[in-house]
């Protein structure tokens, strides 16, 4: 019997252990492919701030999460995420941007270009916390044929800024009494509304596009 209970212990940890890697996989590949595949243009709730902030809220709800690992790994999922966008944009250039999206996107690519030239390196760190810009500037950076190394520490510093920090909000944030007592529900329910504003946004341009193709 004790043999049986320690298995059952055993096969436990390991369950339970999967499901943490599969949760970090999951969170660092959304965050990741936001800005590198530009699935933040389609989804930009989910692949965004409330993404951090709700794992952070679950990493604090979960005995099997590490927040050290959940936030060093958002971070980097982050930089490689725009180290990837910016290498699309030096390499295929504005055709590339012209090519995704109809007018919605076009005038966000557009918002990002100003925005762009008006920070300059800063651009790249601020725009981690604004959706928009977020998907773009990256890629416009690479158009832009902004230095390399140039990109790399600002891309470094707005990765950890976010990625990590965001991530560490939300875990903190469940220190407050009703927070941590719900901290499931509220991270369900921020996940859920990041799928349903995003499945909008992703209609919208959809129907954009659609008109665009017809006009």
């Amino acid at each position: 019997m004790l043999h049986t209970a320690a298995l059952d212990g055993q096969l436990g940890d390991v369950l339970a252990g999967a499901g943490a890697v599969v949760f970090y996989l999951a969170v660092w590949g959304l965050v990741f492919a936001g800005t590198a595949v530009f699935l933040g243009l389609f989804i930009p709730f989910i692949t965004g701030d409330s993404l951090l902030f709700a794992s952070g809220l679950v990493a604090a709800a979960s005995g099997s999460l590490s927040i050290a690992v959940l936030a060093i790994g958002t971070g980097v999922a982050a930089f490689l995420g725009d180290q990837v966008g910016f290498i699309l944009g030096r390499r295929y250039g504005r055709g590339y941007l012209d090519r995704h999206g109809g007018r919605r996107t076009q005038a966000a690519i557009a918002r990002t270009e100003h925005f762009y030239r008006t920070f300059g390196w800063w651009a790249v760190v601020v725009a981690r916390f604004m959706p928009w810009a977020r998907v773009f500037v990256p890629a416009i950076a690479g158009v832009g044929r902004m230095n390399y190394y140039r990109f790399l520490t600002s891309n470094l510093v707005g990765a950890l800024a976010w990625g990590s920090g965001m991530t560490l909000v939300g875990f903190y944030a469940a220190s407050i009494p009703g927070v941590k007592s719900a901290a499931y529900v509220v991270g369900g329910a921020f996940i859920l509304a990041s799928i349903v504003f995003g499945y909008r946004a992703w209609r919208a341009d959809r129907k954009t596009r659609t008109a665009d193709a017809a006009a």
